[in-house]
């Protein structure tokens, strides 16, 4: 049985875990919806085409996308104690959880709109709406199902990303498990990280899955 010291250390992990996801996943949005709502107003087919536009967003977006989770973060040290102070640690984890995050979630932002159909945007311009109103009221209303998914799709990488950062003494239950079940060799402690990552993983699925299947407006 564990005894107090450890069951107080993985309540810190999943705290220190709920932190750096959720903040990690509200600040991605931040940057990302900005970045796929962009994507899809400049895209050829868009409402308002901009290719110079698009084409510096792809390939940035791109370019961040192909590298690693784990490279970036270690890439991201001097970037991150240049804004926190110091490069270890949950609140210094958010950093490189966000610049990984936000393209991941613009791309997913920009397949959800470009699901909505565009008769609905042909209509709602024809009656004099800006594209302002097209974008907000049409678009990411008509889009929200799927956006929800999105968003429930990203939470959950993000938590992966979370997990990952514990090699590098990111904290919460990814270090833990780094900690006690690589360098320690306690393979208890491993399993019962593992399982509680599991755990809020399919939490965070459940949720959003739930929310997306009430704001369905096809049922």
């Amino acid at each position: 049985m564990f005894d107090s010291t450890i069951i107080n250390m993985l309540l810190e992990g999943i705290r220190d875990t709920l932190y750096m996801t959720l903040a990690s996943t509200l600040l991605g949005y931040l940057f990302g919806l900005p970045m796929g709502i962009l994507l899809t107003v400049t895209d050829k087919d868009g409402i308002k085409p901009n290719a110079p536009v698009y084409k510096v967003l792809d390939v940035v977006i791109n370019m961040v996308r192909s590298v690693p989770f784990l490279i970036l973060l270690i890439l991201l040290i001097p970037f991150t104690r240049f804004l926190v102070g110091k490069s270890y640690g949950s609140t210094a984890t958010i950093v490189p959880l966000v610049v990984a995050a936000a393209p991941y979630i613009a791309r997913m932002v920009e397949s959800s709109l470009k699901e909505v159909d565009p008769g609905v945007i042909e209509a709602a311009r024809s009656m004099g709406a800006s594209n302002f109103d097209i974008i907000f009221k049409v678009m990411l209303v008509e889009a929200r199902t799927s956006l929800i998914i999105g968003a429930t799709i990203s939470i959950g990488t993000i938590l992966g990303y979370s997990a990952m950062a514990g090699t590098v003494g990111g904290g919460g239950l990814g270090d833990i498990a780094v900690r006690y079940g690589y360098h320690r060799w306690q393979t208890d402690i491993m399993l019962v990280t593992v399982a509680l990552l599991i755990i809020l993983f399919q939490i965070f699925q459940t949720i959003g899955m739930k929310i997306a299947s009430n704001l369905d407006k096809r049922k």
